[in-house]
Parts: C-alpha cells; sequence; structure tokens
C-alpha cells in the first residue's frame, strides 16, 4: 500500500495540485480534465515500473497542459476526440518530457513494452495499410524504428503535429489532419 500512496503523491507533485487519484482495475491511465481525476491501473506485477511512469506521466500531462475549454472549443467546432487526442497526446508528452527529462528513458522503455504486448493491438498487421491517424499515432508514440512510412504530405502533417505548442495549435492541426483523414477514407472506400 505505501508503493500506492507514494505514486498518488509523486503524480500530484508533479501536477502542481491536489488531484483526485484513483487506482482502478483499468487497462490504462485517463485523466478527467473537468474534475481533475487522474485514474491508473493497480500497481500489480503486471504493470512495469516503465508502464506506470508513462501512465502517470502522460496523464499528468493532460493535467498541467490540456485546457477543458480547449475540449469544449474543439467539441463545438466538431472536431472528433479521436484526432484531436492524437494530436494533444504528441503535445503533452513533448511538454511533460521536457519538464521532467527523467521520464524519457521510462517512455520510451514503456512504449517499447506496449508494442511487444500488442497493446495497440497491432501484431501481425502492416502498419503502412492503416489508415494515416493511426499510423500517425503509433509513430508518435513508438517512435521511427517500427517502419511506418508516409508520404510527403503526411510528413508534413506530423512535422506540424511535432510543433504544436498549445491548444490552439491543436485545434488547427487537428483541423487539417481530419480533412485529410476524411479524404484518405473516401479514397479507400472507392478502392474497395
Amino acid at each position: 500500500m505505501e508503493l500506492i500512496q507514494s505514486k498518488s503523491i509523486l503524480a500530484k507533485l508533479m501536477a502542481t495540485e491536489n488531484l483526485i487519484v484513483e487506482q482502478r482495475k483499468v487497462s490504462t491511465a485517463s485523466f478527467d480534465v473537468k474534475n481533475r481525476v487522474l485514474t491508473l491501473p493497480i500497481l500489480d506485477n503486471s504493470l512495469s515500473t516503465n508502464l506506470y511512469d508513462l501512465f502517470t506521466g502522460h496523464e499528468v500531462g493532460h493535467a498541467l497542459y490540456t485546457p477543458l475549454d480547449g475540449l469544449m472549443r474543439a467539441r463545438d467546432e466538431k472536431i472528433p476526440q479521436s484526432v484531436t487526442n492524437v494530436v494533444e497526446d504528441s503535445r503533452i508528452e513533448r511538454k511533460i518530457k521536457n519538464k521532467y527529462p527523467g521520464l524519457r528513458s521510462s517512455f520510451v522503455k514503456a512504449y517499447k513494452e506496449l508494442l511487444e504486448k500488442d497493446f495497440f493491438g497491432t501484431q501481425g498487421v502492416d502498419l503502412n495499410t492503416l489508415p494515416f491517424l493511426d499510423r500517425m499515432n503509433l509513430f508518435c508514440k513508438g517512435g521511427p524504428a517500427q517502419g511506418i512510412q508516409f508520404s510527403p504530405f503526411e510528413r508534413n502533417l506530423i512535422d506540424m503535429v511535432e510543433n504544436t505548442e498549445t491548444y490552439d495549435d491543436v485545434i488547427r492541426v487537428s483541423k487539417i489532419i481530419l480533412k485529410y483523414a476524411l479524404e484518405e477514407k473516401e479514397e479507400r472506400r472507392q478502392r474497395m
């Protein structure tokens, strides 16, 4: 119980606020921006220290950098959360690793572990056949070692994602990605 309590206190300290930290039987962590609740998986033998640090660091990144009014604006502008979340995840992970550089190694090791455990459900799948949004998400999390290929236009979109600084940037880039994703979906539909 002491380790669980110390990890909860660490999350609060990193977030610089008295978050509610809950540990539940869940497969991954989450953060409720409105109610300020950080939910973490129960710490047991199936969860490595690197994974726990990734989950905590990632969600603390949302606590520090994801504004509720930005989420509401994206919703009002009818940008699917599946799009904004990929862009925002990239932004908050960059920011949290800059704030706490010691997390960098844990993030790299944990994403490698998640890929090996098939957390993303891609084992046996040619990643280059996936839609752009899925390829981009995997690339932003797992890095270039996965061999994911992108067209020059898609590479430009990834550069835009990797250069987001504010949530306004997230919304702007998400709109461009949404337009491209809809065009890509229509092209795939026509090929079938």
